[in-house]
């Protein structure tokens, strides 16, 4: 069997098991293991092994220093006390208490990324709908995941995918947001649009009026301040143009210190509760796609964008933006992205096919619950919270939710051009 037909055939069933789960094991486990059999079977070099896993480390840091930021809040209350005060101003309305999921998911996603929202939101939504003794909590769940690939690209820190796709030649914040503030936009509106009408039944259910707001310690206020400082930190480094992971990281770091000794409560266990398996499942895809990229594929797909492009700029939009779309529920956004960033690093495109791609990247996911590594996240806080979401249930909301943000966010891009 030739090295490329043996890469295929591994990658094919390490997918597979990502998306499917065999046995209940965790992602990482397939994504490690189709890893190693390809440096254990000879078709992938060992040492290529490596510079696959190091092409990821910009994404570990900033990975790394989002899941420490969202444990320590979701470890002082901070998200919960959130919960409670959207809950509180939805007044028993339930349509409103799903704007004000959103409003908070939009914000946390913008500034935290939209690892933050699937890993502490979700929990704290979960805590909140039930002590409002929602009949239908599954709208106000699926909000979280929705919105969290939908505000993925407000700004570079708002997804590692972004930073992936962009390699090192992420835009600074000056030039990010006039590209994508009106795209960005569109695709939250739409999602939010296209996902209220679809729960509207659900979201005629009664909820409780009244629900009592925990305290916020002072640890929490000093967790809630030091994000903030954070997040003016990321965007100082974002307008210059710097990479993210490393300040993401070190912020984490910082914030992490302070709230111990402000609590003086073991260090360990939030540590401990970060979801540790990300990192290596990620590391897997790194490898994956390294392999992929010496059977070709990325030199195949720079030759037909390069064709693309020369034809039409705009169709080279829409049509590369859709591909890398659908790409992502079958390979997870992050190889896809990287995927499109090495085509683009062999054939220079124009910026709004960059732009196209990236929209892609992030909304793409909405289609299926294995398309981002934000939603494999929202899916393990549900299952620990009790909740189940089929992939069935998901994909019937997304058939409709992503064409619908992808379609408005495409034009919101050429609005100006």
């Amino acid at each position: 069997m030739s090295p490329n037909i043996l890469t295929w055939i591994v990658v094919a069933l390490a997918t597979a098991g990502v998306v499917v789960r065999p046995y209940g094991l965790p992602e990482a486990v397939w994504a490690v293991a189709g890893a190693a059999l390809l440096v254990v079977s000879g078709a992938l070099p060992w040492r290529d092994a490596l510079l696959g896993i190091g092409r990821g480390s910009d994404v570990y840091l900033f990975l790394t220093g989002m899941m420490l930021l969202s444990e320590l809040a979701r470890e002082q209350g901070l998200f919960d006390w959130l919960a409670a005060r959207a809950t509180r101003a939805a007044g028993g309305s339930p349509t409103a208490l799903f704007t004000l999921i959103v409003a908070v998911g939009t914000l946390v996603t913008t500034f935290l990324s939209n690892d933050a929202t699937a890993v502490v939101l979700t929990p704290a939504v979960a805590a909140v709908t039930r002590a409002m003794n929602a009949k239908e909590p599954l709208p106000y769940l699926l909000a979280c995941a929705f919105v969290a690939n939908a505000a993925s690209f407000v700004l570079p820190i708002s997804n590692p995918a972004n930073l992936v796709l962009y390699g090192s030649h992420t835009p600074p914040l000056l030039q990010w947001l006039p590209l994508y503030a009106l795209p960005s936009a569109l695709s939250i509106l739409a999602t939010y649009a296209v996902l209220r009408f679809a729960e509207r039944r659900a979201l005629r259910q009664p909820i409780a009026a009244v629900i009592e707001i925990p305290a916020l310690s002072a640890c929490g206020h000093l967790t809630a301040w030091s994000i903030a400082a954070m997040s003016v930190v990321l965007l100082a480094a974002s307008a210059m143009g710097l990479q993210l992971g490393l300040p993401t990281f070190l912020a984490g770091c910082a914030t992490a210190v302070l709230v111990f000794l402000c609590s003086r409560s073991d260090p360990r266990t939030p540590i401990k509760n970060i979801a540790w398996g990300i990192l290596p499942l990620v590391a897997g895809l790194f490898v994956m796609v390294q392999a992929l990229e010496a059977t070709g594929v990325t030199g195949a797909a720079a030759a037909l964008l390069g064709d693309t492009v020369r034809q039409s700029a705009a169709t080279a939009a829409w049509l590369s933006g859709a591909v890398v779309a659908v790409g992502c529920n079958l390979v997870n956004n992050l190889p896809a992205g990287l995927v499109a960033e090495r085509a683009m690093a062999a054939t220079p495109v124009p910026e709004h096919v960059r732009a196209a791609l990236l929209i892609g990247v992030n909304l793409g996911p909405n289609l299926s619950v294995t398309g981002s590594l934000a939603t494999i996240l929202w899916l393990r806080a549900l299952r620990r919270d009790g909740y189940h979401v089929s992939a069935w249930t998901f994909l019937k909301l997304g058939v409709f939710v992503m064409p619908a943000a992808f379609v408005l966010a495409i034009c919101g891009l050429f609005a100006f051009a």
